[in-house]
């Protein structure tokens, strides 16, 4: 079930790029919600996949070592 249509105001240039990324057919809608869907995959694969705040293996045994030792 489609919402109420609404209007949002972008520059030509930017409606000519969306139009460029679409295939015969494809509505501005189609180009947008593929866009978005491609994006919010992307988004939680970077979640996924973030290594910014992990530790090697070798220094978290290392460090478990330090702090519990047998």
């Amino acid at each position: 079930m489609r919402s109420m249509a609404t209007t949002i105001s972008i520059s030509r240039e930017l409606k000519d790029k969306i139009r460029n990324m679409g295939r015969a057919g494809d509505s501005y809608e189609d180009v947008i919600r593929k866009m978005y869907e491609l994006t919010s995959k992307q988004i939680i694969l970077n979640f996924l996949y973030d290594t910014s705040d992990s530790v090697p293996i070798d220094d978290a045994i290392s460090e478990a070592k330090n702090k519990w030792p047998k």
